[in-house]
């Protein structure tokens, strides 16, 4: 089989479990050489979902909450289970549709991220099982997708924002919940969060070094090429308070993050 068609029929797995499962294959196959690095079909654009959970737009989505409570905080694993979830899929899509331009490396940091988000899904969704839940037992955002197909024309838009603007938002974010739920003295979930942030610092090194390399190859700024494409694909503001140490070390420097807000 070809990277290109076990990409495409990974994307197209509705079953979470199943895409879990395929999403590890295709990663194990490729680094063992199993998979021909041939792109011979194109990526979908739209990955099939599950019937659940239902699929609502981002403003009739109900609130959060702050994780104090149990429910709440099975509410905002199920947020952050679903985003897992789509990031699984972003992550397919920029191995499959941009892996013949930018090559071999390219696609195997980009299913290494797939890998992980797959098991950053999995044990969100074991998770909320042991508290009385599931993944699809709530509404989820339906908006994820909208960067993969604003993006799906130019590679460096991809990087700019998927990687850099959406994922090191969690960067910020993800310390807070872990107070909450550590608070809370959930320090299953603790840990499971820690270990998520952890990762997502090398996914945003992924994407940050990758983009900076096409701009050495197009011999333009880095920083200021990455403005531009925000400014012109990102629909919202690059909002702080910044986890400044871990974009830094993802490769955020100050000369990224200097006047983006």
């Amino acid at each position: 089989m070809t990277i290109a068609h076990a990409i495409r029929a990974a994307i197209l797995t509705a079953d979470p479990r199943a895409k879990v499962m395929a999403t590890r294959a295709i990663a194990r196959d490729w680094a063992a050489g199993r998979l021909a690095p041939v792109f011979d079909v194109a990526m979908p654009d739209t990955p099939a979902r599950p019937e659940r959970p239902e699929l609502r737009a981002p403003g009739a989505m109900p609130r959060r909450g702050r994780g104090g409570s149990e429910r709440g905080r099975r509410t905002l694993i199920h947020a952050l289970c679903h985003i897992e979830f789509v990031a699984i899929d972003l992550a397919l899509d920029a191995a499959g549709r941009f892996g013949e331009e930018r090559g071999r490396q390219f696609v195997t940091d980009w299913l290494s991220v797939a890998a992980d988000e797959a098991m950053h899904f999995a044990l969100l969704s074991r998770r909320l099982i042991t508290l009385g839940s599931e993944y699809g037992a709530m509404p989820a955002h339906d908006g994820l997708w909208d960067a993969a197909r604003d993006t799906a024309h130019d590679v460096m838009a991809r990087l700019a924002i998927v990687p850099m603007v959406l994922e090191a938002r969690g960067l910020d974010v993800t310390p807070v919940m872990i107070q909450r739920f550590a608070a809370a003295g959930d320090t299953r979930t603790t840990r499971i969060l820690q270990r998520i942030l952890d990762d997502e610092i090398r996914h945003v090194g992924v994407g940050t070094n990758h983009f900076t390399m096409l701009c050495a190859e197009r011999g333009d700024s880095a920083p200021a090429q990455w403005k531009t494409l925000v400014a012109r694909h990102f629909k919202g503001l690059v909002k702080p308070p910044f986890n400044d140490s871990a974009r830094r070390s993802a490769g955020l420097s100050y000369e990224f993050m200097e006047g983006v807000a």
